[in-house]
């Protein structure tokens, strides 16, 4: 509150008494609230400007003072100037009560922005640790997936060529019937009979032939028998792997959605704990709009994202 200066001698005086006493007199109190008309004071309310009014130290100095001086007058029958005191006095409360709630509802409004600010801070947070722990966790799989398919690819190609050098039998085993053919072969050709060696070496080279591919269809079955169960066991290895992979995205995404629920649970709490307080506070401020406290007094969530890690093992 400003002096006017219609008062300014009663105020300079009060202001040296009050500097000397360290009191509120009456006189500066009268002449502090006077000083401004009811109309001046309800838009000065109104307008916020609040940081022109006196501090609630002062406020409550100049209730307890206009008070007592309406006490005094009530005693003294000086019942105009009590009447005086007493509107001074309704006024001043009133716009203090105004004030304080106005003051309560922007510290609670500004309260709730705060949780829900640091509620959404903490799931920005929380879902960039978990996506960059997702494509941490996809891009070790590849890499361990192309590793694996690598590695089969060359000692597939090792396994095939130990196999066409190994197996058994690696040349034909002919039969008796084409060792007699050739025999024979050769003793009518020693014998100058050239016709009929022909014709014996036409029926040997047949039927050679004919076991030179039952012992190459033979070798190759098992060849692709060996083969196979070498194939196979590899799939059986790549499949293990994929398998514990997506066990491992599994886990992570479970684990993911539990700290989710536990992150909106924490919310959960400091929100319904802030209103509880804000109403209790509420409450007070109606039932003693000067005297209550008006502090809430609630800890915001702190982010626990990305405590666990998930691999593949």
């Amino acid at each position: 509150f400003g002096s006017s200066s219609a008062l300014q001698p009663e105020g300079d005086k009060a202001d040296r008494t009050f500097a000397a006493s360290g009191t509120l007199c009456f006189g500066r109190a009268l002449a502090l609230v006077s000083a401004i008309p009811q109309r001046a004071a309800m838009d000065l309310a109104l307008a916020g400007h609040m940081d022109q009014m006196p501090d609630a130290n002062a406020i409550q100095d100049f209730l307890e003072v206009l008070e007592k001086h309406c006490l005094e007058c009530e005693k003294n029958h000086k019942y105009e100037e009590a009447e005086l005191a007493r509107i001074r006095l309704e006024q001043l409360r009133q716009h203090e009560e105004e004030r304080r709630r106005e003051d309560l509802r922007k510290q609670q409004l500004q309260e709730r922005l705060g949780v829900e600010q640091a509620h959404m801070q903490e799931l920005q947070e929380f879902n960039e640790i978990w996506d960059r722990k997702s494509a941490e966790f996809e891009a070790h799989a590849a890499n361990l997936q192309n590793t694996l398919a690598e590695r089969h690819k060359q000692e597939h190609q090792v396994q095939v060529d130990k196999l066409r050098r190994e197996v058994e039998p690696r040349t034909p085993r002919w039969s008796k019937d084409l060792l007699n053919f050739r025999k024979i072969q050769e003793t009518l050709a020693k014998m100058k009979k050239y016709a009929e060696a022909e014709k014996t070496k036409v029926q040997a080279d047949k039927i050679e032939a004919q076991e030179h591919a039952m012992w190459k269809a033979k070798r190759e079955a098992r060849i692709q028998a060996l083969e196979e169960q070498f194939l196979h066991k590899q799939q059986l290895e790549m499949g293990g792997l994929i398998k514990r992979i997506q066990s491992g995205r599994e886990e992570q995404k479970q684990a993911r959605k539990a700290e989710l629920e536990r992150l909106l649970q924490r919310y959960t709490n400091v929100k319904t704990q802030l209103e509880t307080q804000q109403r209790i506070i509420q409450q007070r401020v109606e039932q003693y709009p000067i005297a209550a406290p008006t502090q809430s007094s609630v800890s915001r969530p702190s982010s626990g994202a990305g405590r666990r890690s998930v691999g593949v093992r």
